[in-house]
């Protein structure tokens, strides 16, 4: 497809209370070459939630999404969404496959290129498959009903005698038109806003285990991700780092790096140095000279959690004297480590300018807020900026930002050629943000027959998300306390319900315990909310919670983001060393797309969360990360892997919700209740080794 090079225009297509839709004219152009085009509009929940920002980025609601069938028949697919190895390239095929009648592996996506996809908010908030599944759906079966009117006019039969499978319309005599003759040499654009879905009871792809999209690809190592990305005549770029945070420059030397045939930038303290490889690139970075004016950095690992507390908001207690006249009373507070994301891929970038527009290949959740991010750094409009993402090596909600596309965005424009920039490891580690850490004080109390009767609970700096219990508790207060965070922090896996579930289900224990109920049991009695009952008992029938024998079990069970989990753990310690022996997760999501990777969800998302369970944990002193490196920094060895049983709840009569990141909350709490069952040790601070 030609670029049109058309200013970009915004056009109020279709305005009614229900349904609202815009399109910028310059990428509608783009797709609408040739074939048809289809334009599905957002219902005014999601329209709403784009507005509000939800999925990481604010906007408007643009374009829900756009599908384009060509002349030889070939289904397209546009979605801003990334894919950092949660594997929506499937399960969006099989989204589309669904509707449209075809095989999922004829569906080809086009992935969050700014250039050539619609804004909508980004890859966050476990917002892909509740969003951009039925976006695609509905886009998918207006295409469907399109095609069907196109052959009933050309046949001149009533379309209820058609139907639409493997690629074709056919009639019941036998007679069939493929997609491609049906759309060939036709410019047509139609906006259906109330095509039929197909429902659950007629799934074909839907609700399947489809084989991973490019998976061959991917177990070959053929599979280019965005640290593989190569340009003609493509540079290689390194930054000059601070020593610690807060110090400034003082002073640089570049003479001895040039001296190596580098090019030395400088743009005020942004120092870089550009070469022919990576390796020349990091020599010349190690030949520049550069004397740093450093600032105090007191906060250290050591004082964080009395510093969060002290320097966070207050609190107004509410229930003290409720909880005099309780059976079991509970005063206890819980701390949170920061933690890293430490992805597999560091972030990493290629840089090109043409002709005054600037391309950026990079891994990110965000390509658009990068794309306003590089616009904004560098004075242009945004339609002089794209940004194209290729698959990811993960993200874990620790590449929204776009760092390494800056940095290599200026090496390049400094060099006139394409230049690629990736951090090390230990940049990662040091120069990206972490998850927030956090201290968490619980005032609860229960009667003798197990009813819990008052809960305040009061979270300082690690958020706000499932703070709420889900327990029936007639007196309670939840509050969120901001504080000055001595590290950068930003988002994380399932943000900070993994905090508030770790806290929130090891009280809940140690009240079961003081009253000498079972756990489990304690639980049931405080729950209404059937779905998240129908995961607790569906994980301790599968682990055989009421037939165990012996020491060292635990549960919990939380929700969010629509989302409803419970894990089971055994543990077992030996000589101070934990090793969780079995864990047994039940899992509902609403409607299952794919079962097996949804179960590949749950199993990666209960195995990274041990390394937070268990092991990892940031450490700084001095504005000094000092553990910036795997050798240093602890994360979940295959010999940490305990046997891992998920049990899916399938709800075809429930919308689906995200599954990236709800399976992660619950195995902490429950790790560290198995660890007291074995040992009468509570550890009430992440990591609990």
């Amino acid at each position: 497809m030609s670029d049109l090079r058309i200013e970009p225009e915004r056009y109020e297509l279709f305005e009614e209370p229900a349904w609202r839709f815009e399109l910028d004219r310059r990428e509608f152009l783009k797709v609408a070459a040739s074939g048809i085009v289809v334009l599905c509009l957002l219902d005014e929940a999601t329209a709403q939630d784009q507005r509000r920002g939800r999925g990481g980025a604010a906007g408007p609601a643009d374009l829900g999404a756009w599908l384009h069938i060509d002349e030889k028949g070939r289904v397209t697919v546009y979605t801003g969404k990334t894919e950092v190895g949660q594997n929506i390239r499937t399960s969006l095929a099989q989204a589309v496959a669904e509707e449209l009648r075809v095989a999922c592996d004829s569906v080809r996506l086009v992935m969050a290129d700014t250039d050539l996809v619609p804004f909508d908010g980004g890859t966050s908030g476990s917002r892909t498959t509740p969003s951009m599944s039925p976006q695609l759906r509905r886009a998918a079966a207006a295409a469907r009903e399109l095609l069907l009117d196109r052959a009933a006019a050309e046949w001149k039969v009533d379309r209820a005698t058609l139907s639409v499978a493997d690629g074709k319309v056919s009639e019941k005599d036998g007679r069939s038109v493929s997609f491609g003759d049906l759309t060939k040499g036709q410019k047509l654009v139609k906006t259906i806003a109330d095509a039929p879905l197909t429902p659950p009871a007629q799934w074909k792809v839907i609700g399947i285990s489809v084989p991973k999209a490019n998976g061959r690809e991917i177990v070959t190592g053929a599979h280019a991700y965005a640290s593989d990305i190569r340009r003609p005549g493509m540079l290689f770029g390194r930054v000059l780092r601070p020593p610690s945070y807060g110090a400034t420059l003082a002073s640089v030397d570049l003479k001895a790096a040039e001296a190596l045939g580098a090019t030395a930038v400088r743009d005020g303290e942004f120092i870089g140095v550009i070469g022919a490889t990576s390796h020349a690139a990091a020599r010349a970075l190690e030949a520049v000279k550069a004397d740093w004016k450093t600032a105090p950095q007191p906060a250290s690992s050591k004082d964080l959690f009395e510093r969060l507390k002290k320097e966070g908001q207050g609190r107004d207690g509410e229930i003290d004297g409720l909880l005099k006249t309780s059976d079991a009373r509970l005063e206890k507070t819980y701390t949170i480590a920061y933690i890293a994301h430490a992805p597999l891929e560091p972030r990493a970038a290629v840089a090109e300018w043409s002709d005054g527009k600037l391309t950026v290949w990079t891994g990110t959740q965000q390509p658009f807020r990068v794309r306003g991010e590089l616009a904004k750094a560098f004075g242009v409009g945004e339609d002089r900026v794209r940004v194209i993402v290729p698959d990811t090596g993960s993200g874990y909600g620790g590449k929204h930002t776009g760092e390494a596309a800056l940095e290599a965005a200026r090496l390049a424009k400094a060099a006139g050629k394409p230049v690629k920039l990736a951090w090390t490891r230990e940049e990662e580690f040091t120069w990206a943000y972490f998850r927030p850490a956090g201290v968490i004080d619980v005032l609860a109390g229960a009667a003798k027959d197990g009813t819990i009767t008052a809960w305040e609970f009061h979270n300082y700096n690690s958020g706000g998300s499932s703070i709420k219990p889900p327990y029936e508790i007639a007196r309670q207060k939840t509050q969120f306390h901001a504080a000055p965070s001595p590290l950068r922090q930003g988002s994380y896996r399932a943000l900070a319900a993994t905090a508030n579930s770790f806290a929130r289900e090891t009280a809940v224990d140690e009240l079961a315990r003081e009253l000498k109920i079972d756990p489990l049991a304690f639980r049931l009695k405080n729950l209404k909310e059937a779905r998240l009952r129908a995961v607790l008992e569906a994980a301790a029938e599968r682990f055989g919670w009421t037939k165990r024998e012996g020491t060292g079990f635990g549960l919990a069970c939380s929700i969010d983001k629509g989302s409803f989990v419970a894990t089971c753990a055994q543990v077992r310690v030996d000589g101070g060393r934990i090793k969780v022996v079995r864990a047994v997760t039940a899992f509902e999501c609403g409607a299952v797309v794919n079962p097996d990777h949804l179960k590949n969800q749950v199993e990666g998302a209960v195995t990274m969360g041990i390394g937070g369970a268990l092991f990892e944990a940031i450490e700084f002193e001095g504005g000094k990360i000092t553990n910036p490196r795997f050798s240093q920094y602890r994360v979940p060895r295959f010999g940490d892997v305990p046997v891992l049983e998920t049990v899916l709840l399938d709800r075809k009569d429930l919308p689906s919700s995200g599954a990236g990141e709800t399976p992660i909350i619950a195995i902490a709490p429950a790790i560290g209740n198995a660890i007291f069952d074995a040992t009468g040790d509570r550890r009430r601070s992440l990591p609990l080794a």
